[in-house]
């Protein structure tokens, strides 16, 4: 017997009362306008910029709007002008020093702002190494809570997602606010149609 099977084996032993699973059949927080709550709680609390993009909106004279002092620009999306692609590089390391990351964003969440990020790129770490995050979200895309966030995420071959929901920021550093202390120090949502 393995000591994970000896441990379970232990707990269950010692296990003399049973609850049934709580009820999860229960409807989340709804708004009469998530896309307006979205945009309030991202610009606000989750201290992200946010650009409405128009069709036929030029994306890179967008993204030098944002960031006009940007030396290196990564992405794998189609018709984003960049330096350095994702699924190009030999390894995650040669992503450092990116000033902006653009990435699609493939859920948003009104109550706080998150959006689901699936890995669609060969190197994961351009959602947190880059000094600046793009994320291209379309307003079509934004629901009301994370309960109903969960039942449309879908794994693709990577395996791998993660929430994003604004610029990384901490506290517990000598009690002064920092940003860029895990991940981007900045975020723009670019929401389209």
């Amino acid at each position: 017997m393995s000591s994970r099977e000896e441990i379970l084996g232990r707990l269950r032993k010692n296990t003399h009362t049973t609850f049934d699973k709580p009820q999860l059949d229960f409807q989340g927080i709804q708004y009469n306008d998530p896309v307006a709550q979205f945009i309030h709680i991202a610009t606000t609390a989750g201290g992200a910029k946010l650009m409405e993009i128009k069709p036929g909106d030029d994306i890179n004279a967008k993204i030098l709007e944002a960031y006009p002092d940007a030396k290196v620009i990564s992405s794998n999306i189609p018709g984003v002008r960049t330096d350095r692609n994702p699924d190009e590089v030999a390894e995650a390391q040669d992503l450092d020093g990116t000033d902006v990351g653009v990435i699609q964003g493939e859920i948003g969440v009104a109550e706080n702002a998150c959006i689901w990020i699936p890995q669609t790129m060969k190197e994961k770490a351009i959602c947190f190494i880059s000094e600046n995050l793009v994320i291209l979200l379309s307003r079509r895309d934004i629901v009301n809570n994370m309960h109903e966030a969960y039942k449309r995420i879908r794994f693709n071959d990577y395996g791998f997602g993660t929430f994003i929901s604004g610029p990384s920021k901490t506290a517990d550093i000598e009690q002064s606010l920092v940003y860029g202390a895990q991940a981007a120090r900045g975020v723009t949502i670019f929401l389209t149609e």
